[in-house]
């Protein structure tokens, strides 16, 4: 069974980062490593949430996975509160560095136009050197301008727009980039994607759900980073990823009485690992 570790916070109930991350690459058949970043009682939607920094737990606990010589075939990482945490995960990345193991980064800074809170361009710059040192990265279109020291502009672009973005980020140093959010025409949403190495650019379109939910981020980059470990080309992981997010949300809308504050991905799990092969 494949190793992989995943670096973001927990927000105990929430349906996002980590609580979205673990059972949706274990359900791959993936052994699952955490480690934590901060730990919240529920994530920024809540008007009000504790909230627990552990930025210093991070160092002790890699040392300790050495020390029982440990090894992990990828590394994927989400949010990251601090310039100090993201120095911690290249750390990481060059502490657990081998042949053939994934490094998978969703830059997440922002939506909507709008950095998160806490966050400006000094961080979009300094995550941009992260993103250069990973093989796939994820950013949204909000990321994406932030991190290129572009204006955001919404829905307004075409299919050049974003090849030439997609190619720009490659230029960080990362070979792969999966610009996510992507809709070249109305009713179709999903990805479009680089790959620096082949001069190969993809995309994958599927229905476009109504409304915005949380955590759907967190969704795709966790079912993108299962199919590529588990041995699918990106093609097929953004496939994989893309139906699975549309797949928790059509489920989600279909429950009158769903929760507000994300989706219901774990109805969705069989379409998963169907399209994972594993049923």
């Amino acid at each position: 069974m494949k190793r992989v570790l995943s670096i973001q916070d927990i927000s105990c109930l929430g349906k996002c980062s980590l609580t979205v991350a673990l059972p949706v690459i274990s359900a791959a058949g993936i052994e699952t490593a955490i480690l934590p970043t901060a730990v919240l009682s529920v994530h920024t939607w809540f008007k009000s949430f504790t909230f627990h920094d552990l930025t210093d737990e991070i160092a002790p606990v890699c040392r300790n996975w050495q020390e029982h010589q440990f090894d992990f075939d990828g590394i994927s990482t989400g949010y990251l509160g601090s310039f100090r945490q993201i120095e911690l995960v290249e750390q990481t990345f060059e502490m657990f560095k081998r042949d053939g193991m994934l490094k998978l980064v969703d830059p997440v800074i922002g939506d909507h136009g709008k950095f998160y809170v806490g966050f400006d361009p000094k961080f979009a710059k300094r995550m941009k050197k992260l993103c250069g040192k990973a093989d796939v990265i994820v950013p949204n279109l909000t990321e994406t301008a932030f991190m290129l020291d572009e204006e955001y502009r919404g829905s307004d672009y075409d299919e050049t727009y974003i090849l030439e973005r997609l190619k720009r980020l490659s230029d960080f140093g990362c070979p792969n980039v999966v610009i996510t959010g992507v809709s070249y025409e109305k009713g179709k949403h999903g990805v479009a994607s680089w790959n620096a190495e082949k001069s190969e650019y993809t995309t994958y379109f599927a229905e476009e759900m109504p409304g915005t939910f949380h955590g759907t981020g967190d969704i795709f980059s966790a079912a993108l980073f299962a199919g590529l470990i588990s041995g699918q080309s990106m093609l097929q992981a953004q496939e994989t990823a893309v139906d699975f997010t549309v797949e928790s949300i059509r489920l989600t809308l279909q429950n009158p009485d769903h929760i507000p504050y994300g989706v219901e991905f774990e109805r969705a799990i069989p379409l998963l690992l169907r399209k994972l092969g594993k049923i």
